[in-house]
Formats: structure tokens, C-alpha cells, sequence
């Protein structure tokens, strides 16, 4: 009987715990939104504007485990809130660990389908504390939304 206790005690601790991981994790749905409400933030503020709201690490566009970002069609990072050291620096040959060329696959979609998702390997938030050399990567899926009447778009994904 203490056994089966134990277990029952290990299992409910358990679920207990998934919950609560998956509280912490972005979803899908809170992507697009967020994305959208980024790119009609922008519509009505202005970049400058948008992109001081954007870029603040404890704003609303920073959330659970994830991020909205902003770039321009040539791969330049315009906004993001956690590594303010690239805004302004062109990544338009990031290739993720598999050898994808991320960045081109955004614009492709941003110019083509005007939104839609892009996967790849990226590490976690946490994962960009550490030296690039010990990062751990993850697979990441970026939801992927142009401003309307711009060479621009917002980007925000979920982990796997």
C-alpha cells in the first residue's frame, strides 16, 4: 500500500508539474496575436514610437518564454527586447544549426504570403545568457507577420 501511495504521490507531482511548465510556455495563438497587435501598434504609433514599446524587455511583447521582434525586408533587426545588441545589424545569413537560412525564409514570407510559420533550431531565452558555444539549441517555430504597407515585419514563435 506505501508504494502504491508513493506513486500515486510521484504521478500527481508530475502533472503538477507539466501544468505548470506549460503555463510558462508561449502558445501558438498568443503569437499571432501578439504579432498583430505589434504590427497595429506600429500602423498607429509610428516606428519610433512602436519600437520603443516594442523594445522594452518588461513590456507587454515580452511574455512567458517569448518574444516579438521586428525586422526590416534586407534582414536587418529593427527591435529586440532581449538582445538590444542587435538591433540595427544585419542577420540575413543566420543559418540555424541544420544549415537553413532563417532570415531569407521570413522575408519569404513576409513578401510572398504576408504571414504564415517558420521552423528552425534557436536556443531559449535562457540559452542566450550563456556563451554562444554552450548554448543548447531548440526547435522553434516563428510566426512570421507583415506590417501591412511596409517592407518590414514582426515575428514571434514557440518552442518544441
Amino acid at each position: 500500500m506505501k508504494k502504491f501511495a508513493v506513486i500515486a504521490v510521484v504521478f500527481f507531482a508530475g502533472i503538477v508539474f507539466a501544468s505548470s511548465t506549460l503555463a510558462d510556455s508561449a502558445t501558438k495563438e498568443e503569437c499571432v496575436t501578439k504579432c498583430k497587435e505589434a504590427a497595429q501598434l506600429i500602423a498607429e504609433k509610428g516606428m519610433e514610437a512602436a519600437f520603443q514599446d516594442l523594445q522594452k524587455k518588461d513590456g507587454k511583447f515580452v511574455w512567458k518564454d517569448t518574444y516579438v521582434f521586428v525586422m526590416d525586408f534586407a534582414g536587418t533587426h529593427l527591435t529586440h527586447p532581449l538582445r538590444p545588441e542587435s538591433v540595427g545589424k544585419n542577420v540575413i545569413g543566420f543559418k540555424d544549426s541544420n544549415g537553413k537560412l532563417v532570415v531569407k525564409e521570413f522575408i519569404e514570407v513576409a513578401k510572398t504570403t504576408g504571414e504564415g510559420w517558420v521552423e528552425y533550431m534557436y536556443p531559449k531565452p535562457a540559452e542566450l545568457k550563456k556563451p554562444e558555444k554552450e548554448r543548447i539549441l531548440s526547435k522553434k517555430i516563428t510566426y512570421v507577420y507583415r506590417v501591412p504597407g511596409t517592407d518590414m515585419f514582426v515575428a514571434a514563435g514557440v518552442w518544441e
